[in-house]
């Protein structure tokens, strides 16, 4: 059994990852991170848990049959719970994290209704924005373990967009954490989700990529109707970014070949891939990154291991 994802479930998203996360789940695709944003629509910068209350729309609609509070690990940019949200769809069970709860069990929600506050919790990197984690699980399944999720499939209907991107862009936003550049540029903002493609070897779209690269075990080729390149006799399909190697992919899943970002000549720890629906420019992530905003940056990837 598999879980689509509606256009109407992520109309009230501006960035969504299957893969960008270090949780089993995401693995392969099994849960789905909702960056709804900040006040100002922003879903890139960290969102500190003093701030302006972030509301958190719901992605589905059904009866909450529980809430839960959990422990989260300590960290010092994080709130020490989380909490979890249970919601029948009618078709299977929504596990939802990351949401201080206003609803309670027995009442319904539509897509779009506030769960709540979004919590910065302890399971986030340094350079992570607040969020919604969404999973399925089948009736009769553990419902409060993080393993067991249901495959997620987005809908095609959707029409995410690969866009080109040669390495370079300037820094619109930063920390000592993240640098978020200017390219490449989202080519209708609101409009659809996009993100950056992947190629095969001779350069031509594979799709768009989505996952840490590579800091996360495994990323994930999200391929349009339209996609190029064949699996070869292993059933496993070569991609590639920058015009390095640094994946393979089987089926959608992509494991990495461990590449190495550099950034204007530094390591940095990896690029956060995702789709956007206002930016889709590339997020370059680790502990004590150095690039001020203004700063023009080459991005290049060294080849890993096979």
């Amino acid at each position: 059994m598999a879980v689509t994802l509606s256009a109407e479930a992520l109309a009230p998203f501006r960035r969504v990852t299957l893969y960008d996360s270090p949780f089993d789940a995401h693995d392969r695709g099994c849960a789905v991170d909702l960056y709804p944003g900040d006040a100002g629509g922003d879903t890139l910068r960290p969102n500190p848990e003093g701030g302006p209350r972030i509301d958190a729309p719901s992605p589905v609609a059904g009866e909450v049959v529980e809430t839960r509070t959990v422990r989260a690990p300590s960290r010092p940019y994080a709130v020490a719970e989380d909490h979890l949200i249970l919601v029948d769809t009618g078709d299977a069970v929504a596990r939802i994290l990351h949401v201080d709860p206003v609803v309670e069990p027995g009442e319904r929600v539509a897509v779009g209704d506030s769960l709540g506050r979004l919590v910065r919790a302890g399971f986030f990197a340094p350079w992570v924005a607040n969020h919604l984690h969404l999973g399925f699980r089948e009736y009769g399944a553990n419902h409060h373990r993080a393993a067991g999720s249901l495959a997620l499939e987005l809908d095609p209907a959707l029409g995410v967009e690969p866009l080109d991107w040669d390495g370079t862009g300037t820094v619109v936003a930063a920390s000592d954490t993240y640098a978020v550049l200017d390219s490449p540029a989202h080519p209708d903002p609101g409009d659809r989700f996009a993100g950056v493609a992947a190629t095969d070897a001779e350069g031509d779209p594979l799709g768009v990529l989505d996952g840490g690269l590579p800091h996360y075990d495994w990323g994930g080729l999200l391929r349009g109707r339209d996609a190029t390149g064949e699996a070869d006799g292993d059933g496993l399909l070569d991609v590639f970014l920058l015009g390095e190697r640094v994946g393979r992919a089987e089926g959608r899943d992509v494991a990495w070949t461990d590449p190495t970002v550099l950034a204007n000549g530094e390591p940095v720890t990896g690029i956060a891939l995702a789709l956007g629906r206002d930016d889709a420019g590339v997020k370059l992530v680790g502990e004590g990154v150095d690039l001020p905003v203004g700063t023009d940056v080459t991005v290049e990837i060294r080849p890993g291991e096979s």
